[in-house]
């Protein structure tokens, strides 16, 4: 009898114990484990700054001379790394553009927003669009809104210094239309910037 009480109390022990040890392992088992799903794999911030080489493309011949215009830059903006290829570049920036005469220097705060395509660990390749607002003159018969393509190429010279070069064209006319005159901005800005 003592035998059999003593058996069947051990017997009880190792079956509770045993259950106790599967119900750990299910509870272990499980427990979620926390998902990277973010499209965004990091945020990084910068500067940059430097030469504007721009003109005037007039549509038609025009009885004056249209000399480029050397002017400056600067901006500050966000890079949205999305993989170790491809990012998102948005900006904000001051540029002066137009051409050498007076009349026709016209200042804009633009905002491109670029796709970054990485090219090696040195070099990546930008494309997009870039709106702008002309700032600085009234009454001087230009448009308040240009609306721009971008190409552009970055070089890293460290892993937060880099300089670049862009090209810009402007896809509308800079004058308004009751002027009779009909010209796209060009761009060239080459420059550098600060990431961190």
């Amino acid at each position: 009898m003592k035998k059999s009480l003593i058996l069947s109390v051990l017997l009880s022990f190792s079956i509770f114990s045993f259950s106790q040890d599967k119900e750990s392992e299910q509870t272990t088992t499980v427990a979620p484990k926390p998902s990277n799903t973010s499209l965004v794999k990091s945020v990084k911030w910068g500067v940059r700054g430097g030469l504007n080489i721009s003109n005037l493309d007039f549509d038609e011949e025009i009885n004056f001379e249209n000399k480029h215009r050397n002017s400056f830059y600067f901006g500050a903006f966000a890079s949205i790394q999305f993989s170790k290829t491809m990012s998102l570049m948005p900006e904000l920036q001051f540029s002066g553009e137009g051409a050498k005469a007076e009349p026709l220097q016209l200042d804009y705060i633009q905002m491109p927003i670029l796709l970054g395509f990485k090219l090696s660990n040195k070099v990546d390749v930008l494309v997009g669009p870039q709106i702008g607002l002309k700032v600085h003159k009234e009454g001087d018969q230009a448009n308040n809104l240009g609306y721009s393509g971008v190409v552009g190429v970055e070089y890293r010279i460290n892993y937060a210094l880099f300089v670049d070069a862009r090209y810009t064209y402007g896809f509308r006319n800079v004058f308004d239309d009751s002027l009779g005159i009909s010209a796209k901005n060009r761009n060239f800005q080459i420059g550098i910037g600060y990431k961190l």
